[in-house]
């Protein structure tokens, strides 16, 4: 199949050499605002240069990838629904909620699939987590707990447009909670801090943040998030139900060591990036995204999910900021 990819940055870049080498994929069609950036991609991987979103619309591609800057997300979303091209598009699906509620409003009523990307629903242990929860084996669920913890902050550029460190970063842990318990949020309490790049907290974020959820059927969910974490890139997921407890990420390139004596583990070089940790799942995600593109399944990943994740990041952000539990049936709209 031919497939277009729209932002040529660095996860567009990364895509498009995954997208290069999958059976399914015949040829690329790409477009970037900088010209420079598209044609390093034609040369790298062979593909055929647009110099806009239409004319790569124009071009005959069976599905498109979106790693455009996140405000462009809503208007190349709707863009292929309209030209009845399927669409997968990095999350978020746009800047803000309500933006959000637009393109689904928009693409609601449409055959047409749109897929966000939600890497973690692709990774093996998280795929395996859902699978032990789906089974019983866990028995009933008493505690969840999500980490994501960056080596470093993001440049204060991409702080200033994040929408916060709820939005940007912690999504994925609640989007991933939702997805491997197969429970939604009811309730919020966060908490959060700054203790390192001054930038943060001139934009009105925290660097370092605590989120406690509670989910409908009772069961407990803490979420832990930072921007400094000096010995690497840690995304872990633990499960404790009455008959078993199971983790996620618990492997030899674990950023944590050990103070117990004579203890190894664990004992490789710490994943250090996202791309490092995920590399499997980026290719997953966008072989399962050929799938919907051929019509061989549903996306598996809705516009729909997004926004139920992008909700409970919108509860955390207020709680944070009025320091007091909220509910998501609080700011639901739509």
């Amino acid at each position: 199949m031919r497939i277009g990819i729209l932002g040529l940055g660095r996860i567009g870049a990364f895509h498009a050499e995954t997208l290069s080498g999958l059976d399914a994929v015949g040829s690329l069609v790409v477009t970037d605002p900088f010209a420079d950036a598209a044609k390093a991609a034609a040369e790298r991987f062979g593909a055929e240069v647009a110099d806009s979103p239409e004319a790569l619309l124009a071009a005959g591609v069976d599905g498109i990838v979106v790693a455009a800057a996140t405000d462009a997300h809503p208007a190349l979303i709707q863009a292929g629904v309209e030209a009845g091209v399927p669409v997968f598009c990095e999350k978020p699906v746009a800047g803000t909620v309500e933006e959000g509620l637009r393109v689904l409003e928009a693409v609601r009523d449409s055959d047409v699939p749109v897929q966000i990307g939600y890497n973690r629903r692709f990774d093996a242990g998280f795929t395996a987590a859902r699978a032990a929860v789906r089974s019983g084996e866990l028995g009933t669920l008493h505690t969840v707990r999500s980490t994501t913890l960056d080596p470093a902050p993001p440049p204060a550029a991409y702080v200033a447009a994040s929408g916060g460190i709820f939005r940007d970063c912690s999504v994925h842990d609640f989007d991933i909670i939702r997805w491997v318990t197969g429970r939604e949020v009811t309730e919020v309490y966060a908490v959060g801090g700054n203790r390192g790049a001054d930038y943060i907290g001139a934009a009105g974020d925290a660097d370092t943040t605590g989120a406690l959820l509670t989910l409908d059927d009772g069961t407990i969910a803490v979420v832990s998030n930072s921007r400094h974490n000096g010995r690497g890139y840690d995304v872990r997921m633990e499960l404790h139900g009455f008959a078993d407890s199971l983790a996620v990420g618990l492997d030899d390139k674990l950023p944590l060591r050990s103070a117990e004596p004579g203890v190894a583990f664990p004992a490789g070089t710490p994943h250090d990036f996202f791309m490092d940790r995920f590399a499997d799942a980026y290719r997953a995600e966008l072989t399962a995204f050929t799938e919907v593109v051929a019509g061989t399944r549903p996306s598996p990943c809705t516009v729909e999910d997004a926004l139920e994740a992008g909700w409970i990041a919108e509860a955390c952000t207020l709680s944070l900021r009025e320091h007091r539990p909220v509910t998501l049936a609080e700011v639901r709209r739509g």
